[in-house]
C-alpha cells in the first residue's frame, strides 16, 4: 500500500487525539529560585543564615579591611640547618626537629608560611617547601610515598597489597609498583597477568610455584633480598611461610593495577558448570564447593618444610636452570667503592628477566649516587631505607628536586639527568629498576673526564687544576661529609 504526506499526517494527528491528557501539576509556570531558598527548612537548632546580602557585592566604602600581619615574627619560627646559608648553595635543609618550619633559604627575611598548612609535609619535603634557587621551569611531580596509596586487605586478615600506578604517578608510564604483605601462611592466589612481574623480597620468605607453555613446571622458596620474575601470563602462585613475608613488585607498564590481574577463583566462577565439567572430565557436582567470590589473598595450609613435597613435574620435566624464575640476589655480594656500595641483576646473569635491569645501591651519610643518566630507559626507583634528595634536570631549561624517605617512589624519564644524595645520618638503601637488556647510564664525571680539557674549559671555563682532578672512570658514588653544610669537597679538606 502507498501511502501519501496527508495521509501519514492525518495518521499523526489521530494518534495524538487518542493521547491522554497530561496529568495537573500544582506548580504553576516556572519556580523561582529565590522563593525555594527563602522558604528553606532549617535543621533543628540552627541559627543565623545560609546565604548573606546581595548588598555584599562588590565595593562599598563601609567594607572593612584586616590590617593584622600575617608576616610571622623571628621569635615565633626555627630556621633548620642549612637554612641560613647562601642560598646559592642550594645546601640540603633539615627541618625534621625545627619549631614551626618556614619556607626560607638565606636567614630569616625570607617569606613566611601562615598557613593553612600541615608542618608535618613541609618537613618532609624540605626541598620542596624551601626550593634551591637552582630549580626552575615545570617538571612532573617525581615523588609518590606507598604511605599515601589505598590498602587494600585480603581475606580474614590475610594480607593486603597497594598499588603505584599512572593513577598516582602521572609521569610513572613505563612501570609501576606494588608493596604487598602476605601474613603467615597465606596466599597470593594463583594468578597470571599481561605484563611482567619482577619482585625483590622485603623481609621474610615464601614459597614460589609455576609452569610454562611447555608444561615445564617450577617451585622454590626465596627470603630477603631475593628476586624472582614471572613472564608476562605464566600462572604463579606465592605462599608465605610461618614467619609471614612482605615483598615489592614491579611491573613493565605504568598502567598495571593490582586489581586487575586473572585470578583462578574468578576464571572457575565466570565459566559454566557444564563447561568445566566437560573440561576436567567430571560430574558438574564437583564444582559445588567452589569459593564464592575471588580469594586473591587469603589464608593457607602451612607449606610443607620439605620442598621436594610440592615439587610436581609432568612429562616435560622441570624448567632448566638458565630460564628459572628465581635469583637468590640475597647471596650476591655488592661491588664496594667508596661513599657506598652496588650490586646489579639484569639479563646478562638473570636472563628470564630480559627487559629488566637493576641495582641495588648503598650511600654512605654524606655522600652521593653521582650525577648520570640513562640512556634507553626511565628509571623506576623504591627507597628501602634512610633519606635521600634528588634533583630532576629536564631539557632544556628545567629542573625540580625531591625528597625521599624510606617507603617512597621515585621516577625519572630518559634521558633527564639526576643524582641521589643522603641526607641522613644512616646509610641510604635504594633500588634503581630500569626496562633495559643491560645496566648502564652516563656518568657525568667520567663525561667530563673523557672530554679534552679546552672543549670544557670554553664551555664551563673551569680552571686548569680543577680540569686536570676530572676523572677518567666512572665513581658511581662520590664521597661526601656528613655535615651537610659542608662545601669544600676537595682532597685537601677531606673530599674524595
Amino acid at each position: 500500500m502507498r501511502y501519501s504526506f496527508a495521509h501519514v499526517l492525518s495518521s499523526l494527528a489521530g494518534s495524538a487525539l487518542a493521547l491522554p491528557a497530561p496529568q495537573g501539576s500544582a506548580v504553576s509556570g516556572p519556580v523561582d529560585p529565590s522563593a525555594v531558598v527563602s522558604d528553606q527548612v532549617l535543621p533543628s537548632g540552627a541559627s543565623g543564615s545560609l546565604r548573606g546580602s546581595e548588598a555584599l557585592i562588590g565595593f562599598a566604602a563601609a567594607n572593612p579591611i584586616s590590617t593584622e600581619s600575617t608576616v610571622i615574627p623571628t621569635d615565633e619560627f626555627e630556621l633548620g640547618t642549612g637554612q641560613s646559608a647562601d642560598p646559592d648553595e642550594g645546601l640540603y635543609i633539615d627541618l625534621t626537629n625545627v619549631k614551626n618550619p618556614q619556607p626560607i633559604r638565606g636567614g630569616t627575611t625570607g617569606p613566611t608560611d601562615p598557613g593553612p598548612r600541615t608542618a608535618a609535609y613541609d618537613a618532609l619535603n624540605s626541598d620542596i617547601f624551601a626550593p634551591p634557587t637552582t630549580d626552575a621551569g615545570d617538571v612532573g611531580q617525581a615523588k609518590w610515598p606507598f604511605g599515601l596509596s589505598h590498602n587494600r586487605h585480603g581475606l580474614a586478615g590475610a594480607g593486603w597489597a597497594r598499588n603505584q600506578n599512572v593513577n598516582q604517578l602521572p609521569i610513572a608510564t613505563a612501570m609501576a609498583g606494588v608493596n604487598m604483605r602476605l601474613s603467615p601462611n597465606a596466599y597470593r592466589e594463583l594468578h597470571w597477568h599481561k605484563q611482567g612481574e619482577w619482585a625483590l623480597m622485603l623481609n621474610g620468605s615464601v614459597r614460589v610455584q609455576s609452569m610454562n607453555e611447555a608444561g615445564q613446571t617450577f617451585v622454590d622458596d626465596v627470603q630477603e633480598g631475593d628476586v624472582w620474575f614471572f613472564p608476562p601470563g605464566i600462572p604463579h602462585s606465592i605462599q608465605a611461610f610461618d614467619t609471614g613475608c612482605e615483598f615489592l613488585l614491579v611491573f613493565d607498564s605504568g598502567d598495571f593495577s593490582e586489581d586487575n590481574t586473572f585470578l583462578l577463583s574468578e576464571l572457575m566462577e565466570r565459566n559454566p558448570k557444564e563447561v568445566l565439567a566437560k573440561n576436567f572430565r567430571t560430574t558438574t557436582k564437583t564444582f559445588d564447593t567452589l569459593p564464592d567470590g575471588q580469594l586473591w589473598i587469603f589464608p593457607g595450609t602451612p607449606a610443607p618444610k620439605n620442598i621436594s613435597e610440592q615439587n610436581v613435574t609432568g612429562p616435560a620435566g622441570v624448567i632448566p636452570k638458565q630460564t628459572q624464575y628465581t635469583y637468590h640476589f640475597s647471596q650476591q655480594e655488592p661491588l664496594k667503592v667508596p661513599g657506598g656500595s652496588i650490586k646489579i641483576l639484569d639479563p646478562t646473569t638473570f636472563p628470564v628477566a630480559s627487559g629488566f635491569s637493576t641495582a641495588l645501591i648503598s650511600v654512605e651519610p654524606g655522600a652521593m649516587r653521582e650525577m648520570h643518566w640513562h640512556t634507553t630507559s626511565d628509571e623506576w626507583t623504591y627507597f628501602l631505607q634512610g633519606s635521600a634528595r634528588l634533583t630532576v634536570y629536564q631539557a632544556p631549561g628545567s629542573s625540580r628536586t625531591f625528597d625521599f624517605t624510606a617507603g617512597d617512589v621515585g621516577y625519572v624519564p630518559v634521558p633527564n639527568a639526576h643524582y641521589l644524595e643522603n641526607t641522613g645520618n644512616e646509610t641510604l638503601v635504594f633500588l634503581e629498576v630500569l626496562q633495559a637488556k643491560e645496566y648502564s647510564d652516563i656518568s657525568v664525571n667520567q663525561w667530563l673526564g673523557l672530554t679534552p680539557k679546552q672543549i670544557v674549559k670554553d664551555h664551563l671555563k673551569f680552571s686548569d687544576g680543577f680540569l686536570s682532578t676530572l676523572k677518567t672512570d666512572k665513581p658511581i658514588i662520590v664521597q661526601g661529609n656528613p655535615d651537610l653544610t659542608t662545601t669544600d669537597f676537595t682532597p685537601s679538606a677531606g673530599g674524595s
